[in-house]
């Protein structure tokens, strides 16, 4: 069976006029029966948390084969370089090359039975959510969904490229899961 878990919660903070003063990405790991896949593996500062993580479940941050990237901003990708030995997924429309990377191309990329990748742009060209079948339908959305106040108020991510394509993407999210895991802070249902 499927598993996930949450290595790390996400934070993103403002300023009075609306400007990020602070971001770093929610982190999650899925095993499946034939890989360790960590999604996002966020930024130094949440580095400790993440590890902290590992421990706890008695993997080492080496046994780490898969690693997604939902894009390619500073926040979500600044622990990419502990995970050398990883298989590196972004898709293709992202504009920042990662050397070595896979890039996943199209609308869906089946990672994995129960892990699909899907190509939710908006925020940037190449954002890309993870879906996840596990005991419930989880989307790792990253900042296709922000925040839980994105998919509350269906606003898209205050930094995006298109408004309309990031609504669209918070609506294909929505119609498949049960659990949304945003790009900055807790996981929550969908239906709320």
């Amino acid at each position: 069976m499927t598993v996930l878990d949450i290595m790390a919660i996400g934070i993103l903070e403002r300023n009075e006029e609306g400007k990020v003063t602070k971001a770093d990405s929610t982190s999650a790991l899925v095993r499946t029966k034939n890989r360790i896949i960590l999604v996002d593996p966020s930024t130094e500062y949440l580095w400790p948390m993440v590890r902290t993580s590992f421990v706890q479940l008695k993997i080492r941050p080496a046994d780490v084969d898969t690693v997604i990237l939902t894009h390619a901003h500073r926040d979500h990708t600044e622990n990419l370089g502990r995970f050398p030995k990883a298989e590196v997924y972004i898709h293709d429309d992202e504009e920042i090359d990662i050397p070595g990377a896979v890039r996943v191309k199209g609308e869906e990329h089946r990672l994995e039975p129960d892990v699909l990748l899907v190509h939710t742009p908006g925020h940037t060209r190449g954002s890309m959510s993870v879906f996840v079948d596990a005991e419930l339908r989880y989307a790792i959305a990253g900042d296709a969904i922000p925040t839980k106040n994105n998919f509350v108020k269906m606003v898209p991510p205050a930094s995006n490229y298109d408004e309309g394509l990031a609504l669209e993407s918070i609506k294909k999210i929505r119609r498949y899961a049960d659990v949304i895991i945003p790009g900055h802070g807790l996981p929550f249902p969908t239906r709320i």
